[in-house]
C-alpha cells in the first residue's frame, strides 16, 4: 500500500520535519504511525517529499526524516470541470470522485435550472464543504497537487472561461440538439480542457447558445443518461485515458 499523505502549509528543504496540529494528531492518534513507517508530506500545490517516521510524541507530534523535496510538474493538458450545483450532498460526491479521478479544477456553476442556490452564508458554507472534500479526496487518492475549487460562477463567467480553453464542450444529451461523441472528439495534447456538466434539469437553450458562441458545442458520453453528480467523473476518466494522463 502506498504511504499516507499529510498536508503541510510550507515544505522547506531539510532532513527533518515536525508534523503538528490537526495533521499531526491524525497521524499519531488516528493512523497510529510508528517509527520506521513511510509517509508523504505535501503542500497540496505540487511540492512534496517522502519521509520515514522517526518518532511519535504525545498525541499530535510526528517527527519525520525527509528525502529531497520534489516538485511535481503541472499537468498537461489541464482538465477543468464546470459543475452545475446538484441537490443535497451530491455536490460533495461529485467533487470527491472527480478529485480521485484526477480533475485539476472544479468550477461550481449556478445554472438557471439549478434547484440549489448558493447565496449568503449558505453559499460560503457549501463552497467550504466542496474545498474540504477536494482536500481530503486529494489526500486519500495520494495526490500531491490537489484539485482547485473556485468560487461559484455565473453563466457569463463560465462562457468567458470556455472561450479561453484549448478545448471546450458541454455534456448534453437531447434529441433536438445535435451532439458529437466525446470519445471521438479531437483533443489537445497540451493546454487546457474545460467541460461543462449541467444540472439535473438540463442545460437551458439560452445557456447552450451562450456556450456555443464561446466555442463549446454539446457532446455526449453514451446512450445512457448519467446524473449530474456522476457525469463529470465519467467524462474525466475518458479524458484522462485519451490524453495519456492515465497510462
Amino acid at each position: 500500500m502506498t504511504a499516507p499523505v499529510f498536508v503541510v502549509e510550507h515544505l522547506a528543504d531539510g532532513s527533518e520535519f515536525v508534523l503538528e496540529g490537526p495533521e499531526g494528531r491524525h497521524a499519531v492518534s488516528v493512523k497510529r504511525l510508528n517509527p520506521g513507517e513511510e509517509v508523504v508530506l505535501t503542500d497540496g500545490r505540487g511540492r512534496w517529499a517522502e519521509g520515514v517516521v522517526r518518532a511519535a510524541e504525545g498525541k499530535d507530534r510526528l517527527v519525520v526524516g525527509l528525502t529531497a523535496v520534489r516538485e511535481e510538474p503541472l499537468p498537461s493538458p489541464r482538465i477543468t470541470v464546470v459543475q452545475a450545483l446538484p441537490k443535497g450532498d451530491r455536490g460533495e460526491v461529485a467533487v470527491e470522485t472527480m478529485t480521485e479521478t484526477g480533475v485539476d479544477a472544479i468550477v461550481p456553476w449556478q445554472a438557471s435550472r439549478c434547484i440549489t442556490q448558493w447565496k449568503g452564508d449558505r453559499g460560503l458554507k457549501s463552497l467550504a464543504k466542496w474545498r474540504t472534500t477536494a482536500r481530503e479526496a486529494g489526500k486519500q487518492s495520494r495526490r500531491v497537487r490537489f484539485c482547485e475549487v473556485s468560487e461559484a460562477k455565473t453563466t457569463k463567467q463560465v462562457a468567458a472561461l470556455l472561450a479561453g480553453a484549448d478545448f471546450a464542450g458541454v455534456l448534453h444529451e437531447d434529441r433536438d440538439v445535435p451532439s458529437a461523441a466525446l470519445a471521438t472528439a479531437e483533443l489537445p495534447a497540451q493546454g487546457s480542457i474545460v467541460l461543462v456538466v449541467g444540472p439535473e434539469g438540463g442545460v437551458s437553450p439560452q445557456e447552450l447558445a451562450a456556450f456555443a458562441e464561446a466555442g463549446a458545442p454539446p457532446y455526449r458520453l453514451g446512450p445512457s443518461v448519467l446524473r449530474t453528480s456522476t457525469a463529470g467523473t465519467a467524462a474525466a476518466a475518458l479524458l484522462m485515458g485519451r490524453t495519456g494522463r492515465w497510462g
